[in-house]
């Protein structure tokens, strides 16, 4: 059954692929983006890129535009004039996807993190909590802090490192707060190492690709044997959506991660297919990245059929030569 669906910070990586998604599966989909976090009104964009990522973020826009897709600019930190934008969409789910999406950055400016983070979410909730509608948070694989054995699930304690972690288990928290006191219904969505097309996030898997494809040396924070989950955004978008249509999400939490975490220099294999003569240095491990493996899927393959289909062998090859083209297209 189609539902009208309001993706906060739908300009985002996850929010774009997402609308599109939803879009193709006949769902009424609505976007409010202030475009100013990671986006094309950003002012801390990396200043060697910045051209590239204008474009790669102009081509999110295009993709969005030509889907006819309902889309506001507006700062969602603004109570009154999103709760009118809200009103007036009459959402039967919301998801929330409004935050700053790194967390070296969060680190940095943990306020700036905190605003956009938090204080979106609250606006978000305190809407949604009188008319009960279905909201779905976007957390962080990093709420689990430094991974205790091989693996995780949604029943493993939390304990956060750093400020972006922190924030992402206050979003929670709070979220099941509102639900606790005004049963206001709720999905919590835990990803992983996420890569994929048009992304400007700088994650690993990005700047691996940048720099291969502009000769740069590749560098590892650590020895390269760390190991993350690494997901391609097909099959986080597809176990959102999942989400979206399956009341077996509700007032749940979910691991929405291809379940199988890979070796840093794993990746860069598949790398090194795709691109010869690659010169890698290895660096001290950053003080607030934790020890991560990992997240158990079982919970959210049980309750919502949600099977991923990417390997790192098929998802980053796939991811490596879309940026071949576009990289091609923007230098011609």
């Amino acid at each position: 059954m189609s539902k009208k669906i309001l993706l906060v910070g739908g300009c985002g990586f996850i929010g774009h692929n997402l609308a599109l998604e939803l879009e193709k599966k006949n769902h009424k989909v609505f976007i409010v983006d202030s475009l100013e976090v990671n986006n094309i009104f950003s002012k801390n964009k990396e200043v060697e890129n910045v051209k590239l990522y204008d474009s790669i973020l102009k081509n999110r826009i295009n993709l969005i535009k030509e889907k006819n897709i309902n889309f506001t600019v507006q700062d969602c930190r603004d109570y009154h004039k999103i709760y009118e934008i809200y009103e007036n969409i009459k959402p039967d789910i919301i998801v929330h996807l409004a935050a700053v999406s790194h967390a070296n950055k969060s680190n940095k400016d943990p306020h700036s993190t905190f605003d956009h983070s938090l204080r979106t979410l609250e606006n978000t909730i305190d809407f949604a909590k009188s008319k009960k509608i279905h909201v779905i948070y976007i957390s962080s694989s990093m709420v689990y802090g430094n991974f205790n054995g091989q693996d995780v699930n949604e029943e493993t304690n939390c304990k956060p490192i750093g400020i972006y972690g922190s924030l992402k288990y206050a979003g929670e928290l709070i979220l099941k707060s509102y639900n606790q006191v005004f049963d206001l219904p709720y999905t919590i969505i835990r990803p992983s190492a996420l890569y994929g097309e048009r992304c400007v996030s700088r994650r690993v898997g990005q700047i691996f690709i940048e720099n291969a494809i502009q000769g740069k040396n590749i560098e590892i924070n650590g020895t390269g044997d760390e190991k993350l989950d690494f997901t391609y955004i097909n099959d986080l978008i597809s176990g959102i959506t999942l989400c979206c249509e399956n009341k077996n999400a509700i007032n749940q939490t979910f691991n929405i991660t291809f379940g199988n975490s890979r070796k840093i220099n794993e990746l860069l294999d598949v790398l090194k297919t795709e691109f010869k003569n690659l010169k890698i240095e290895y660096k001290k491990k950053e003080k607030f990245m934790p020890e991560r493996g990992t997240l158990n899927n079982n919970k959210a393959k049980e309750f919502l059929n949600f099977l991923p289909k990417f390997s790192i062998e098929e998802g980053y090859v796939n991811y490596i030569n879309w940026y071949k083209e576009f990289w091609n297209n923007f230098k011609t």
